[in-house]
């Protein structure tokens, strides 16, 4: 009762996301339906952190998915992880996909994290844990790449880099067709701000100007060679700078 008191608090602040952890609750479901009531009451996003390991045989999922239909909050909810998803066989991954884009329900993959936490009881044979978001964005999920942990202990190396999570990606879940490269670069740059919701989001007039310049001709190349920032700017003000590699030849 008192984490809902506070829960309540931090809304009436002026709060607009909520978010869960409901595999660490003795009563998940019920973690579940309080978030729901609470984003109804005072008209939140939500967002869980779900489904944290590798046993496909039952998914927190499955209520994250009914309650969203239930409470019309389609566009409004997205779990991240999800590394039970990387278990499924594809014909029950192709069911999940269609689930989670009928009702709404968007799904962030941290590939760092997922990756260095998840098949640490294998000897050998370890599974990659991670969960393959290009598959679920070709089947109409919103789909994101991110990293939730730098230098900790849940994952102990990192540089903030959208890309390099991008990369990772690639090289874990095997992309290799230029078409899904492109999606790569879309889940760490427009996809993100469709699941936000952000209004402003785009290269036009009037947009924020909020903007990453890489140092490559084409979205799929620059997931392929690790294109490194050369400058960044926060509504219109340069944040960040670099000088792009100089090749010098022998005389």
């Amino acid at each position: 009762m008192g984490a809902d008191r506070r829960l309540d608090a931090d809304q009436v602040a002026g709060a607009d996301l909520i978010g869960g952890c409901p595999y660490t609750d003795s009563d998940p479901h019920g973690q579940i339906a309080r978030i729901f009531v609470g984003a109804e009451r005072f008209d939140l996003d939500i967002d869980f952190h779900l489904d944290f390991d590798l046993d496909p045989t039952w998914m927190h999922l499955d209520e994250v998915c009914r309650l969203t239909e239930k409470y019309r909050r389609g566009g409004r909810v997205a779990v991240g992880h999800v590394t039970k998803l990387s278990m499924l066989p594809p014909d029950t991954l192709d069911a999940v996909a269609r689930r989670l884009a009928d009702v709404g329900v968007a799904v962030t993959v941290l590939p760092a994290t997922d990756l260095f936490l998840m098949g640490r009881g294998h000897s050998h044979n370890v599974p990659r844990g991670v969960s393959p978001a290009h598959r679920l964005g070709s089947r109409g999920v919103t789909c994101s790449l991110a990293t939730n942990n730098v230098l900790n202990p849940f994952t102990p190396f990192g540089d903030c880099s959208q890309m390099r999570m991008a990369n990772l990606y690639a090289n874990i879940c095997q992309v290799g067709k230029q078409a899904d490269m492109r999606e790569c670069f879309n889940m760490v740059t427009r996809r993100p701000a469709e699941m936000m919701r952000l209004k402003d989001y785009g290269l036009a007039v009037g947009k924020s100007a909020d903007l990453v310049v890489l140092d490559s001709e084409t979205p799929d190349m620059a997931v392929a060679e690790l294109t490194p920032v050369l400058y960044a700017f926060k509504r219109g003000r340069k944040t960040v700078s670099r000088q792009p590699a100089i090749l010098h030849r022998p005389q």
